[in-house]
């Protein structure tokens, strides 16, 4: 069994663009559609859709610039055994603006670029590019 359920589910859509497939499965839960969402809305997954079944599974629909996946990078940051937690003003920019980090704040999960906006720092999850 795994004990970092992001990390696996970055893990599954990093492998899944590597293998150049259409979508990923992943074991369901609130936390990770919501990832999933803010993927969707910043345009690096198509479609989001639960599974019914035992276990729910979420269904991700992946992006291709015509052979090029949208997702050039995915990377987990804060790990259960390292937790990092930034400020508004101390919360990274990926890329020069062009990627997202996805924080989970005390407002819930959303970019880097709406929590500083807010002026509410968190725990950074992921960075996407």
């Amino acid at each position: 069994m795994y004990t970092d359920p992001i990390a696996d589910m970055l893990t599954r859509i990093r492998n899944a663009y590597m293998a150049k497939k259409r979508s990923v499965l992943v074991p369901a839960s609130k936390v990770k559609k919501s990832i999933a969402e803010i993927l969707q809305a910043e345009g690096y997954v198509q479609a989001i859709s639960v599974q019914e079944g035992i276990p729910l599974m979420l269904s991700i629909e992946l992006v291709y610039d015509e052979k090029r996946p949208a997702i050039q990078s995915i990377v987990r940051e804060s790990k259960p055994g390292h937790r990092k937690y930034r400020k508004a003003e101390e919360l990274p920019h990926i890329l020069n603006g062009y990627g997202i980090a996805i924080v989970s704040t005390s407002q819930g999960l959303m970019t880097n670029k709406n929590a500083r906006e807010k002026g509410i720092g968190g725990e950074v999850i992921c960075s996407v590019y």
